[in-house]
Order: structure tokens, then C-alpha cells, then sequence
């Protein structure tokens, strides 16, 4: 019979290393998941996307005419209409940012447009729609167009370029054009960022003291000094987009209407 002494102990070195491998096993199978996820969640994004940058292609053929040099450029709204009958207008950037060309929809909320496109399909990219709250003549003293900032770079991206108060000198205008056959044309007089509860998105004034405060504020508030003057007998489009830096700040760009164009057929 072996002396007590003599007793084998147990080897606490390897039940050390079993731990250590079960250990091991469920960070690399949590690693696994997460890479899994990650995968999915980035093809599903990148299949929006294209589907969304098609989409708006195939509306862009089916309803514009532009001549050469962007002259004539015109809007086939019965196209549109027959496509989605809450079309209400179309946006355009010229010279630049040109990729901002898209319809604008008005839902009677301002959630539909956010989950969907143009074409009434679920999709992240949404449209660019006018708010619910506005008249859809766009002769309210301020009518908001709302658009995604998309990481492809498509939709409302771009609006940031405007940070650069070079790139505005260079490319003042955007137009609206409207189904009943006008061209408006806003010239840029403010940008910058703004919370999501700003004043900015106020559409419905008092009186004209009210709403030349507002203008004030406007300019006041902007990133930069444009030099356009703005006043109560005007009227102006906000266009808001999604930062980078957070869910509850918005970059803006607002034009002042100067021309409006009554465009011939053809």
C-alpha cells in the first residue's frame, strides 16, 4: 500500500489550460458571430444602396429631357406622377453638386419618405421629400426638404460641400421645378449646422416681424457671411440632412427665390 505522502495531487496546470481553451473557444466564436453579422449587415447595406442608386437612374431617364450644356433641362411630371402620385416637384443642383437631381415626394407624415424611395420601395436611401406641413406650391414663407446624408455619397451628401464658401461662390443656385411648369430658382444665402429642434425648420409666421426675425436668424446663425440680402417679401427652401457627428444635429443649406420661370413645352 503507497504512503499517503506518496498521493498524487491534482495538476492544477491543466485545468488552467481547460479553462483557458473554453475560454478561447467562446471569444472565437463570438468573434465569428460578430464578423457574420457585420458581413450580413454590410451586404444588405450595399444592396440598397445599389438598388436605390438604380432606381433613381431609371427615374431620371424615364422623366428628364436635358439639352446639350444642361440648357432645356425639363420634367416630364405626368411620368412622374404615373410612377408616384405624391410628386410634387423636382430638385436640381447645376453646375454643381450635380448628383443631387432627384423628385421630391410629400407624404401627409414626414416618416414614409424616410424608409422609403421615390418609387415606393423600402429602402434606406428613402427620397427627398418636402414637409408634411408645407403647401406643396412651395409658396410658403419657408418650405424644408428633407434628404439621408448616404455613405455612397448619393441623396443629400453633397449638401455639405457648401462648407466651403468657395465651392457656394462658384455654384449659388439650386432650382426646383414644379408640375404646373415652372422653374424656381434659390440662390444660396445660408448654411451650417443646426440641432434637430432649431428654429430652422419653422414654417408658419405671425406676422412679417416674425418672419424677418427669422431670416435674421438665419444669417446670423450661418457658417459664413454669403452677402445675400434677405427680406420679408421673400421666400426661402431649407434643404436638411444628417450629420456625421451625431443623431441630433443637421446640416442646412437655405436659398432665397430670385426667378421664377414659367417654362414653355418642348
Amino acid at each position: 500500500m503507497a504512503e499517503k505522502g506518496n498521493r498524487r495531487k491534482p495538476h492544477r496546470g491543466r485545468r488552467k489550460k481547460k479553462k483557458g481553451n473554453v475560454l478561447y473557444q467562446v471569444i472565437l466564436v463570438a468573434a465569428i458571430a460578430v464578423f457574420c453579422i457585420s458581413g450580413f449587415m454590410l451586404l444588405k447595406y450595399t444592396r440598397e444602396y445599389m438598388a436605390g442608386r438604380s432606381e433613381y437612374n431609371d427615374v431620371r431617364k424615364l422623366a428628364i429631357n436635358e439639352g446639350e450644356e444642361g440648357s432645356g433641362f425639363r420634367v416630364n411630371f405626368n411620368e412622374l406622377i404615373e410612377v408616384n402620385p405624391e410628386t410634387v416637384g423636382w430638385l436640381r443642383f447645376y453646375p454643381e453638386p450635380s448628383t443631387i437631381n432627384y423628385p421630391i415626394a410629400q407624404a401627409a407624415d414626414n416618416d414614409k419618405y424616410l424608409h422609403t424611395t421615390f418609387s415606393l420601395e423600402a429602402n434606406a436611401a428613402g427620397a427627398i421629400f418636402l414637409a408634411a406641413e408645407n403647401e406643396n406650391t412651395f409658396l410658403d414663407r419657408n418650405s424644408i426638404l428633407y434628404g439621408h446624408r448616404m455613405n455612397d455619397r448619393s441623396m443629400f451628401w453633397h449638401l455639405e460641400d457648401y462648407k466651403d464658401k468657395a465651392f457656394c461662390e462658384e455654384n449659388p443656385y439650386f432650382y426646383i421645378y414644379t408640375p404646373d411648369g415652372h422653374e424656381l430658382a434659390y440662390r444660396v444665402y445660408s448654411t451650417g449646422v443646426v440641432e434637430d429642434t432649431s428654429e430652422t425648420y419653422k414654417t408658419e409666421f405671425a406676422s412679417d416681424e416674425e418672419w424677418q426675425a427669422f431670416l435674421n436668424m438665419t444669417k446670423e446663425i450661418a457658417e459664413y457671411d454669403t452677402g445675400v440680402e434677405v427680406g420679408i417679401d421673400n421666400t426661402i427652401v431649407t434643404l436638411s440632412t444628417c450629420t456625421s457627428a451625431n443623431d441630433h444635429h443637421r446640416y442646412v443649406v437655405r436659398g432665397v427665390l430670385e426667378k421664377d420661370v414659367p417654362l414653355q413645352e418642348g
